[in-house]
């Protein structure tokens, strides 16, 4: 590609220096800046591409009396990286927000009020199981009614209920709970 084609039109103004010389020259410098700011080679890359494409468009309004190109395309690159990580803060709550969402879920209200080495057995079941003992054991549905329910039929019910209830049952004793 060639430095001309990245010119961007200027104003009559023909003393100020070409956006591409701009960009050619201080290229290094704005990605070494990026990974500094950044300690990530793979964002700084995104950032600086972000950093000329802004001052690109932007271009017209550079103002060589107001300061350096340099100056003003460092801190485009500084506001970029500003908003990078305003961001990937938001993204960090955002995820720690639905991971404790999640945690919150997977504890439910089916444990709740059970003794701790009891809800602990509970959870070490495999979701198909703990199905199967909410509906028979806590909600107090029928093997037929479950059955229908879940799709499966009332033999596989009751088998899935029985090898779930001797999962609790060997795991109460492993904490001395059951005699």
């Amino acid at each position: 590609m060639h430095a001309v084609t990245l010119d961007a039109p200027r104003s009559a103004d023909t003393s100020a220096p070409s956006f591409a010389a701009v960009a050619e020259e201080l290229l290094d410098d704005v990605y070494g800046y990026l990974l500094y700011l950044t300690k990530n080679w793979a964002v700084a890359e995104d950032l600086t591409g972000e950093t000329f494409e802004t001052a690109f468009r932007k271009w017209r309004r550079f103002d060589p009396r107001r300061g350096t190109p340099r100056a003003w395309v460092l801190a485009i690159a500084r506001t970029t990286a500003l908003d990078w990580f305003r961001a990937d803060a938001r993204r960090r709550k955002r995820e720690e927000r639905a991971e404790a969402a999640e945690r919150r879920d997977d504890s439910g209200t089916f444990g709740e009020g059970l003794s701790p080495e009891l809800e602990e057995s509970l959870r070490t079941l495999s979701a198909g199981e703990r199905e199967v003992v909410v509906l028979r054991v806590v909600l107090d549905l029928d093997g037929e009614e479950t059955a229908r329910l879940l799709g499966i039929s009332p033999t596989a019910v009751s088998t899935r209920l029985s090898r779930a209830l001797s999962k609790v049952e060997e795991r109460m004793r492993d904490h001395d709970v059951v005699a």
